[in-house]
């Protein structure tokens, strides 16, 4: 990717989605636009964030409120759709250079599910205007993602407890 710049956090560990949630607070401070669309994850209800628009927005396609592992078959087949319209978004987001920062949070896992190719991901990347910032989130990272990564984080727990609410 020549234009723009992509950070990617992965791993095992937890606080990938809160270092790039952390990212958007820090790009509104700095008078930037956010984007971040979620994909695989479970409902959460992110109202306070509403407080933050219009410079930071949060998007979720799946209509389902369980994580998409906890899906059935039949269910996970239908959300499919969902996810790839989400892509269908994210690409036109970068296509138009609509944010500042754009967050595809645990799209990374959307790639290692084979819901979306990890090509056409490197092909939207390509995509991003000079200034556009966009973090990857997810567990694993592929090759020819992490080849267009301008930063790369591994996340990954040297001893780690997590309390009730999950955090």
């Amino acid at each position: 990717m020549n234009e723009g710049s992509v950070r990617v956090y992965y791993g095992n560990g937890a606080g990938k989605s809160s270092a790039a949630l952390g990212y958007a607070l820090r790009a509104a401070a700095d008078g930037k636009t956010a984007i971040i669309i979620q994909f695989l994850k479970a409902e959460v209800n992110y109202d306070y964030l509403s407080k933050l628009e219009p410079e930071i927005r949060i998007f979720r396609f799946e209509r389902t409120k369980e994580c998409f592992s906890e899906l059935s078959s039949d269910e996970q087949e239908d959300e499919k759709l969902n996810i790839r319209n989400g892509v269908a978004f994210a690409k036109k987001v970068i296509s138009t250079g609509e944010c500042d920062l754009l967050i595809l949070d645990e799209i990374l896992g959307a790639v290692n599910e084979g819901i979306v190719p990890e090509e056409e991901v490197v092909s939207a990347l390509s995509q991003a205007g000079e200034g556009m910032e966009v973090i990857l989130t997810g567990r694993s990272l592929p090759d020819a993602i992490r080849e267009v990564a301008s930063s790369i984080y591994n996340i990954t727990p040297e001893k780690e407890e997590r309390d009730n609410a999950g955090i």
